[in-house]
């Protein structure tokens, strides 16, 4: 019979390792399960040795980690087994067992382990901020206080997935233009340092005056490569960029830069569509999971990417406490366009805001969506064209010698 090695957590919540014998180690599990150890790692190893050394490292396994999709998928299982009438720790047994990333296997073992104890799920997600947000928790305890857990995680789910497939649009529409960028900049630095030189020696020992254009593109080849300018300008660009960076994440830098993205054509009112689509599916649900206002609100400002907004967001809940509405300081700001203020007051005013910050989502994500494949569309040509047009200046600056040189023979 195979002997195993395992790692775990005893019922006191100790971590403990050991050798046990047994058939597989779906076995090996349920055997330490009914001694009351929750196994988080087990492997294969021989009798009376730790094994440790005589492992294979898996890399796989070294360099995991849990995606936003992992905790979806996390969630929508744990609401089916819910709503299914599974008891919740013996729930989370079953998510543990079938998960196959051991970082997540570890979490749920710790979240089982005190729920187990008689924490709240809520509690012992709230242990874990690196893969469950205050969002996440807090729809939680407002499913487990009124009692519709798994209604909550279904629209927690539904919310997981509306922002992986909103992340999925904005990175999709960043690949192909930033694959165009590096492959133009590869493109131009192997013909200034390697055709351009070539090019030269051959003009040069014509011993003829070349044209201006001619000339130009030479002397940028030579300081292109030319080391010493080499060592002296990547540092100052790295230096330049450093720089901005730093002053991006001082405070004051993130608001003056937040506050000018905002005001950039076409990607102002992009990031800003992004942000309202966050602001109304993130507030609606959480309303609609049962969470108070002012809270709610206090969540909805982690998610937004933009410090301005938040500004917004903030100024907004300290007015509701006071006793406004919400659309009223969200149209005063002036960041939030008439259409979402107008349609946020009639939600008010008819009692569904819920359903009416949904609509807003739902609208602004599709604009969102057919603005950043209108950009994807006039990005592609107008990068063709710009590489064109490089070229063709190269091109130029190239048979200018050679026609000037077939003139002068022809003469």
């Amino acid at each position: 019979m195979p002997v195993y090695e395992y790692r775990g957590l005893n019922k006191q919540g100790d971590k403990v390792k050991g050798v046990e014998d047994a058939e597989n180690q779906a076995a090996l599990r349920q055997k330490l399960q009914a001694q009351g150890i929750f196994t988080t790692e087990v492997w294969e190893g021989q009798e009376g040795q730790a094994g440790a050394s005589d492992r294979e490292i898996d890399f796989d396994k070294l360099f995991e980690r849990v995606s936003l999709r992992d905790i979806a998928v996390l969630t929508r299982q744990l609401a089916t087994l819910l709503r299914a009438g599974i008891p919740l720790v013996k729930a989370l047994e079953a998510l543990t067992d079938q998960t196959e990333k051991e970082e997540l296997r570890r979490t749920l073992t710790d979240i089982k382990q005190s729920v187990n104890e008689g924490s709240s799920l809520a509690q012992a997600l709230k242990e874990h901020p690196d893969h469950f947000s205050d969002l996440y928790v807090n729809m939680v305890r407002a499913g487990e206080s009124s009692g519709n857990l798994d209604v909550v995680l279904e629209r927690l789910t539904e919310f997981l997935d509306d922002q992986i497939e909103l992340r999925g649009k904005v990175i999709g529409a960043m690949v192909y233009p930033i694959l165009m960028m590096v492959v133009g900049v590869v493109l131009m630095g192997v013909i200034f340092t390697f055709v351009i030189p070539k090019v030269t020696q051959l003009f040069q020992d014509q011993g003829e005056a070349l044209p201006l254009l001619t000339r130009m593109i030479i002397g940028f080849s030579n300081l292109l490569s030319n080391w010493v300018f080499m060592i002296i300008f990547i540092p100052a660009v790295a230096g330049i960029i450093g720089g901005f960076f730093y002053w991006k994440n001082t405070e004051e830098g993130e608001q003056q830069w937040d506050r000018f993205v905002l005001k950039i054509p076409v990607l102002g009112s992009l990031v800003r569509m992004i942000a309202i689509t966050r602001f109304a599916r993130t507030l609606g649900t959480l309303l609609a999971s049962g969470v108070p206002l002012l809270t709610a609100l206090d969540i909805v400002k982690t998610i937004l990417g933009n410090t301005r907004l938040v500004e917004v967001v903030e100024d907004a809940r300290v007015d509701i406490r006071e006793g406004e509405n919400i659309a009223e300081p969200l149209r005063r700001s002036g960041e939030f366009p008439p259409l979402v203020t107008h349609m946020i007051s009639i939600g008010e005013e008819s009692g569904q805001l819920e359903e009416m910050l949904d609509n807003v989502a739902v609208s602004y994500d599709q604009q969102t969506d057919m603005r950043i494949q209108a950009l994807t569309t006039l990005l592609e040509p107008l990068m063709i064209v710009g590489m064109g047009v490089v070229v063709a200046i190269i091109v130029f600056a190239v048979m200018l010698p050679m026609l000037q040189l077939n003139q002068m023979v022809g003469g």
